[in-house]
C-alpha cells in the first residue's frame, strides 16, 4: 500500500502544472509561456485581435482566454481562468504582460483573482491583490472584474 501511494504521489508531482498550490507569480508566468502558453489560446469571441487601449495598459493590447475561461459563458468565471493581456505600445511592441488568475478562496472581496504584471522577458513588475488593478477593474463587478468581454 505505501508502495501505491508513493507511486501515486510521484505521478501526480509530475503531471500537476505549478499553479495547483497557491498562487505564485513565478508559477504562473511558467504556466502561461511553457506548460500551458497563452498565445495557443483563443480571444473572447467579442474581443478578437489586438484591440485599441487605455492607460494603464497602453495604446493596443490583445486578450488571450485559457480553456477554463471560455468553458462558461456568463459570470463569475470558472475557478482557473487565466486572462492574459499583451499590452503594446502603438507601433504593436509588447511593453508588458498583465494576468488575472481566479483561484477560489483567494481573494473574494475581489472575485478570488490573482493579479500579475510581468515585463516581457517575464520579470515579475506586481503579483498578488494589486490595488490598482482591484480598484479599476471593480468597476465591473458584476461581469466578475473582467473589463474587456461580456462573454
Amino acid at each position: 500500500m505505501k508502495k501505491l501511494f508513493f507511486v501515486f504521489a510521484v505521478v501526480m508531482l509530475w503531471v500537476t502544472p505549478a499553479l495547483a498550490d497557491t498562487p505564485d507569480a513565478k508559477a504562473l508566468w511558467t504556466t502561461i509561456t511553457h506548460e500551458d502558453p497563452y498565445k495557443k489560446w483563443d480571444n473572447w469571441p467579442d474581443h478578437e485581435g489586438i484591440q485599441p487601449g487605455a492607460a494603464p495598459h497602453g495604446p493596443l493590447h490583445e486578450v488571450f482566454v485559457n480553456k477554463a475561461g471560455l468553458s462558461k459563458k456568463g459570470y463569475p468565471k470558472t475557478n482557473g481562468t487565466i486572462i492574459v493581456k499583451e499590452n503594446l505600445t502603438k507601433e504593436k511592441k509588447l511593453a508588458a504582460i498583465t494576468v488575472m488568475y481566479k483561484v477560489d478562496g483567494y481573494n473574494p472581496e475581489a472575485g478570488n483573482w490573482y493579479w500579475a504584471k510581468f515585463s516581457p522577458d517575464g520579470t515579475v513588475d506586481k503579483a498578488g491583490q494589486v490595488a490598482g488593478c482591484i480598484n479599476c477593474h471593480s468597476s465591473r463587478k458584476a461581469q466578475d472584474y473582467i473589463m474587456v468581454s461580456d462573454h
